[in-house]
């Protein structure tokens, strides 16, 4: 506990939220104690320029050896030959994953935003859209992606670099594929497009075995480090491309950033070995079970819902409940539901607005969700999303009720 009592308030405050609140928020996740701890270690205190045994600074026996702990554990996870464990956040390492791979105003192809891309693939509010060139393919019209359609544009667009990664995409990626058309691409045209991933939202998926891993397919892998690993906030580069780990290491260090954070790189090394037993691929088949039965449920009670194959599905409130998202959203939250607005495909509303949601299951099965609940909760939702009464403290019972049988998000010592 710490002397600052304002600071400390909102640390209860927020303690209380989280325990009495159901998190549907698929980009959120609950870290174990032991992550926790180690985000807070005394190596915060340790300034540890460049990579170890070969510092900046004196003093760096132990943040040497932590750091390399972390490499080793994230190797054998992903099963992939080379890792950066320095990246201070997703964002982070695909600003350095760019700048190792292509050059300023080379063109780059990744999924059209509103179909669930992320900021840095090439928004124009976003770094990545002022130094590079990016052009977009889209969904097909069942808003699966179209592998045809990513063919064409690699025909007609010539990239130096083919994206993929999504933060709002509810199906299997066939990595291996999309491979294979960039090699065919590639082949008849004399070019010479790689292949990148940001794997941010299913790492977890990847980890526990139980989806394709792009490392065995792309040039160069992104991550972040909580979401579905439950593991603190960062990021993560990865290759298995001999050729390209010494340009990966001078766009993290110096290019992109100076000192790593070496407690958070020694909370990635705690979470890289828990999610390496055999219980964390047991946890990752739950959240995809939980978050399959939540969508079926929704569609069997009439609303528009897209098909899950992962850790999230997406809710069509507009076409569902007459609701743009931020209504949706903020009438979830006021019974203790967090979920997020996110644009669906075809969406005709801004991104402040939006058609739709976005719901994952990986934090609140972190916190022992069981399917039984998984219905209630997807029943709450839809009763809350259709009706039109303004008292809702009957739904406020029934959210803390199911949450009372959950674990404390700050006891989560066995994960």
């Amino acid at each position: 506990m710490i002397l600052d009592k304002e600071v400390q308030a909102y640390f209860r405050k927020e303690e209380e939220r989280q325990n009495g609140g159901i998190e549907l928020i698929a980009s959120e996740n609950y870290p174990s104690v032991d992550v926790r701890e180690a985000s807070s270690s005394i190596f915060m205190a340790k300034y540890a320029e460049g990579y170890p045994s070969h510092r900046y600074y004196g003093g760096c026996e132990n943040v040497d050896a932590v750091e390399n702990l972390a490499m080793e554990r994230a190797q054998k996870l992903f099963r992939v030959a080379y890792v950066n464990v320095q990246p201070h956040s997703g964002s982070q390492a695909n600003f350095a994953a760019y700048h190792a791979l292509i050059k300023p105003g080379d063109k780059v192809l990744s999924l059209t935003l509103n179909d669930g891309g992320h900021l840095t693939h090439g928004s124009p509010v976003s770094f990545s859209a002022s130094t590079y060139d990016f052009v977009h393919y889209p969904l097909g019209e069942d808003g699966k992606l179209d592998y045809d359609i990513i063919a064409k544009k690699l025909d007609e667009e010539n990239p130096d670099l083919f994206l993929a990664g999504y933060s709002a995409y509810p199906y299997a990626i066939d990595f291996k594929r999309m491979r294979e058309l960039i090699d065919a691409h590639n082949a008849a045209k004399g070019a010479h497009c790689l292949f990148m991933v940001d794997m941010a939202h299913i790492a977890g998926i990847v980890a526990a075995g139980l989806c394709q891993n792009p490392c065995d397919y792309a040039d160069l892998v992104t991550t972040t480090t909580h979401k579905t690993l439950r593991g603190p906030r960062g990021g993560l580069i990865m290759t298995n491309r001999e050729d390209l780990v010494k340009p990966i290491k001078s766009a993290v260090f110096p290019y992109t950033q100076g000192g790593p954070l070496e407690h958070i790189i020694a909370s990635k090394a705690v979470n890289f070995l828990e999610d390496l037993q055999p219980s964390f691929k047991e946890y990752m088949q739950n959240v995809l079970d939980n978050t399959k039965a939540a969508a079926e449920e929704l569609s069997r009670l009439g609303c528009v819902v897209s098909g899950t194959e992962n850790h999230l599905f997406l809710l069509n409130v507009l076409d569902s409940f007459g609701l743009t998202g931020l209504e949706a959203q903020t009438k979830l939250e006021s019974i203790g539901i967090t979920t997020n607005k996110n644009m669906i495909h075809g969406d005709t509303l801004k991104p402040s607005q939006t058609s739709g949601l976005r719901i994952g299951f990986a934090a609140s099965t972190t916190r022992g969700c069981t399917k039984k609940q998984v219905i209630e909760i997807a029943d709450l939702i839809y009763e809350v999303l259709r009706g039109k009464e303004e008292d809702l403290s009957r739904y406020k019972e029934k959210v803390a009720g199911i949450t009372s049988t959950w674990k404390d998000v700050m006891d989560l010592h066995q994960l």
